[in-house]
């Protein structure tokens, strides 16, 4: 039952953060239980699990549906992020190892050559992009500061930032992925702590406008 309530809850928090299921949509136990092979049950363990995350939210007598965050309470999360991912940032710089530079490196560059092409698959673009800011954040080596993060990070409007920019901020934006490798190869704390929070903030200005109210 353990096996089958993680799995449900990988399953359906991995459609949740791709935008598979949309923002407000309704996640009925039945049709989730049928579709992956199980019974009710782990289906209810695994939204309750998603709805301490924030990604689920229940409505009395009604059920459970995606979380549809408005544009007030995306603007607290990302001023969140903000103060949070650069904390991360400058932690990173302090406590990066060789393997955590090369990393970051690897993907600041490939986002930078997919940014120069205005045709570029954005999905492509958007897993790079979150995987950068994991890795800024494995690099802190900082459990409480990851948990905290993870739970921003994955929220979907934030993680598909991407699919709402237009080719130019994208450049800007793998342009300063690659400063933020600089700066916390450098071991440049306040740096790499002002970029993260000007980047983060960058990221509010286009979305929260964009967000139903």
């Amino acid at each position: 039952m353990a096996d089958a309530a993680a799995n449900a809850y990988t399953s359906i928090r991995d459609d949740i953060v791709t935008g598979r299921l949309n923002r407000g949509e309704w996640l009925r136990e039945g049709k989730l239980a049928q579709e992956l092979g199980v019974s009710r049950t782990p289906i209810r363990e695994a939204l309750r699990r998603l709805e301490a995350e924030g990604l689920v939210e229940f409505a009395p007598n009604r059920g459970a549906q995606v979380t549809a965050w408005s544009a007030l309470e995306l603007e607290d999360l990302y001023q969140i992020r903000a103060r949070l991912e650069s904390l991360a940032a400058r932690l990173a710089a302090a406590r990066r190892e060789p393997e955590d530079i090369a990393e970051l490196e690897a993907t600041a560059t490939r986002m930078a050559e997919l940014a120069a092409d205005p045709n570029a698959d954005r999905d492509e673009l958007t897993e790079l992009n979150n995987h950068f800011h994991r890795a800024v954040v494995l690099a802190a080596r900082s459990r409480h500061l990851g948990t905290q993060l993870r739970g921003i990070i994955d929220i979907p409007l934030i993680a598909r930032t991407f699919h709402k920019y237009a080719p130019e901020r994208i450049r800007i934006s793998a342009a300063q992925h690659l400063e933020l490798v600089a700066a916390i190869r450098a071991g440049d704390g306040d740096w790499a702590d002002a970029l993260m929070q000007a980047h983060i903030l960058a990221a509010r200005s286009v979305m929260v406008p964009t967000t139903n109210r």
